[in-house]
């Protein structure tokens, strides 16, 4: 790995997304190693077409997007919810089903798309209605090189949706061993690092990879 991809407190770069909701989770996240985040849209600049086929590419395009278009290191997040009985769906598309006919997102419209489907596979008991959050993220440097990391928890989709913490798809996944959804779950809890634990959520514990390997 490239010394340039170290991080010291102090440092600021640049988060790939136009979503508050994940400016939020990833400042949080860093606030510990004094690291400054601004966003890609705070920047205006533009959102790139995700046009790749894996968590990895997408997650590619938007960090050399951003490194390019800001001139500085750049985190870029693509996650997804995969859902068991719907073969992996919907995967790289979990924003797409929120998606309303003016572009905009709406997740109680994306959340209610994947109930209809699992009730369309006869995915009725909580056993069968497995699944996992998945998350990748990829610190880009403004001439072109790269680095990747990686996280997935498991759990079952609930319905109805449960709790208004997190943002997404959080209220109708309920992680493996606990009895309530992301959405009912305190951001600490659900997010927190200490040193040599893997973290709870996916993009937690993709994020636990990244400041072992980076942060100063």
């Amino acid at each position: 790995m490239r010394k340039e991809f170290r991080l010291k407190r102090g440092d600021k770069l640049v988060l790939a997304t136009h979503n508050e909701g994940k400016l939020k989770e990833f400042s949080d996240l860093f606030s510990p190693f004094g690291l400054e985040l601004i966003s890609a849209g705070q920047l205006g600049l533009p959102e790139p077409i995700e046009d790749g086929t894996s968590f990895r590419q997408n997650a590619a395009i938007k960090a050399h997007a951003s490194a390019k278009g800001a001139g500085m290191i750049a985190l870029a997040d693509d996650s997804g919810l995969c859902v068991d009985a719907l073969d992996g769906r919907p995967g790289i598309y979990t924003a797409d089903w929120a998606e309303k006919a003016d572009g905009s997102r709406d997740f109680n419209i994306g959340m209610a798309r994947v109930e209809e489907e699992l009730q369309k596979a006869g995915a009725i008991n909580l056993e069968q209605r497995g699944g996992s959050f998945n998350a990748t993220l990829c610190l880009a440097l403004p001439d072109g090189d790269e680095v990747f990391f990686e996280g997935k928890i498991n759990g079952s989709l609930i319905w109805p949706p449960r709790g208004n913490i997190g943002f997404g798809f959080d209220p109708v996944f309920m992680p493996q061993g606990y009895d309530i959804s992301f959405g009912e779950m305190p951001s600490q809890e659900k997010h927190s690092y200490k040193k040599g634990e893997t973290g709870l959520s996916h993009r937690a514990r993709a994020f636990v990879k990244l400041v072992e390997a980076v942060c100063e």
